[in-house]
């Protein structure tokens, strides 16, 4: 590293100085903390980021995003080059950098990390950073440099404009900036306004040459759509259906729920999670929930049979078979997975977690994951694609194609309805839409593909939560000993029993998770097992 960007990094982060007895650690959701503590945080994502655009010479994504948190709860998070999350291997090193205590700390850390990863820091690559954020309380971040009277008159001015228009310019803050720009060739793009995934997707269109604003992401779901209305059996079509109520986009700025014909759908803030709900008449309040194992499912089955369709070509018998996995977590409920095993599907099992979920879904030519609560898309290898491209290719749509060749362009406009970077509640909810109508199902025959077991959740404070070491997609527990013995022996008391113990990530808890034939016995089974926790590891336990 040369001394014009040493000078330049001691220079800028003498400006943040971190948080006085605050230790910050990348989780899955990024650096996540009140916005009054990020200041410092976010200007060195800024540097990670611009060092990670260095490392894959390829545009990377920096996200500022409160998600369905309170106003002042905020995160931050890197968007790798594929569009997905950043890499599991920098995810050290940006814990490191996050709480390095002074410049000097900061510098030498730099200076360590890219020479072991061959990093070339001299200004001779320009680099892109794009920059995205969910909603307002970014302000807080972006008046750090302010004095006191500065923000009180622009905090007048944002009120005064805000019923007005959108402040994109405005709400950046230049903390972010400083970063990246405080490596020597990057450069920050301010894109705005968005929700999470779409700043996903715009960074892998970027890396795969494609036009990437936020226009052109509402133009591919649209044509997508489209594309995939076009190909419907003939006796279903847009005429027959639509949305009544809220629009996707009044959902997301009125509430976040609103009314699609008979059914609801809710997503999150950050609008990167869905799922559907219906109230039944005079339900006092009850309502039934549809949710991501359920979504998965409904994708399963529609790719499934296209994939048969395909298979029964003549000229597709010697193909290589197209090899589809669904992805889960220990928290899927257990009628989802047999459901599936049902359709003689390969079912995985991760580490709760998306990025482990998303890594192993890129293993197969069309990889599936969905969690419960709503997170979750569809992934389509390159070679794939390309084959279908080549089958379409020679497909006109005004044509009566055989179901071969309208499942082969069904599936290519999945793979560009579905955002691949990332879980993306829009994309997805349309996709559902447009499956339902292929399908000619109400929400109420999609929601009888199978019944949920009962479970129960608890968590257990503990001592020492590092002591609770697991295995087999954090199903089985190997340390303490005899603990997972226990369990079993007090799981195989109830029918249709499941239950495994697995440490949080972020507080000395240990979680519980149970399934039972009826609701009273998962909680019961629950309940069991938190005491054998607390036995084995309990603030008591000797």
């Amino acid at each position: 590293m040369n001394e014009e960007q040493q000078c330049l990094l001691l220079s800028s982060a003498s400006r943040f100085s971190p948080p006085k007895g605050v230790k910050l650690s990348y989780g899955t959701a990024g650096f996540r903390a009140d916005a009054s503590l990020l200041q410092s945080t976010v200007y060195r994502v800024g540097i990670l980021a611009a060092l990670r655009s260095l490392k894959t010479r390829s545009v990377i994504g920096l996200m500022i995003t409160a998600s369905h948190n309170k106003v002042s709860d905020n995160r931050v998070k890197i968007a790798d080059s594929s569009g997905g999350m950043l890499s599991r291997h920098w995810e050290p090193f940006a814990d490191a950098l996050a709480n390095a205590p002074s410049p000097q700390h900061l510098l030498l850390l730099i200076n360590e990390f890219v020479e072991k990863e061959g990093i070339l820091v001299d200004g001779d690559w320009q680099v892109e950073v794009l920059l995205g954020e969910t909603r307002d309380q970014v302000e807080m971040l972006c008046f750090k440099q302010l004095n006191r009277h500065e923000q009180a008159t622009m905090s007048r001015y944002l009120e005064y404009l805000r019923p007005q228009l959108w402040l994109h310019e405005l709400h950046f803050s230049a903390i972010p900036c400083n970063g990246v720009t405080s490596i020597v060739g990057a450069v920050a793009t301010d894109m705005g306004i968005l929700t999470t995934p779409q700043l996903h997707w715009m960074v892998r269109a970027r890396n795969k040459g494609m036009k990437a604003s936020e226009q052109d992401y509402f133009e591919q779901l649209s044509s997508s759509f489209s594309l995939m209305e076009k190909v419907l059996p003939n006796s279903f079509g847009s005429k027959d259906t639509g949305i009544r109520g809220e629009g996707v986009c009044d959902m997301c700025k009125f509430g976040e729920v609103g009314v699609l014909v008979c059914r609801c759908v809710s997503l999150d803030g950050d609008a990167d999670r869905l799922v559907y709900f219906t109230v039944p008449p005079e339900s006092s309040g009850r309502i039934d929930l549809v949710d991501g194992d359920k979504i998965l499912s409904l994708f399963a089955l529609f790719i499934r049979e296209q994939l048969s369709f395909l298979n029964e070509k003549e000229d597709m018998k010697n193909c290589h078979q197209v090899n589809l996995g669904v992805v889960q977590t220990a928290y899927a409920n257990g009628a989802s997975t047999n459901y599936l095993k049902l359709l003689r599907l390969e079912v995985n099992f991760t580490p709760t977690g998306v990025k482990y979920l998303h890594e192993k879904a890129t293993e197969f030519d069309i990889g599936i994951y969905f969690e419960a609560n709503g997170h979750g898309t569809v992934l389509f290898s390159e070679s794939f694609i390309e084959s279908l491209e080549a089958r379409t290719n020679e497909i006109s749509l005004g044509s009566k194609g055989s179901e071969g060749e309208k499942a082969a362009l069904r599936l290519l406009a999945v793979s560009k309805l579905i955002n691949q970077a990332v879980g993306d509640a829009l994309s997805g909810l349309l996709l559902v839409e447009v499956i339902l109508q292929h399908m000619g199902w109400s929400i109420n025959k999609w929601n009888e593909l199978y019944h949920d077991l009962p479970s129960k959740q608890l968590k257990v404070k503990v001592a020492d939560r590092t002591a609770v070491v697991t295995t087999n997609a954090e199903t089985v527990v190997v340390s303490p000993p005899g603990l997972q013995e226990a369990i079993n022996e007090e799981t195989a008391k109830y029918p249709q029993g499941r239950c495994f113990v697995r440490p949080s990530g972020t507080e000395d808890v240990v979680r519980v998770y149970a399934e039972a034939s009826t609701q009273e016995a998962a909680e019961t089974l629950a309940n069991c097992v938190a005491k054998l926790v607390d036995q084995f590891l309990g603030f008591n336990s000797s």
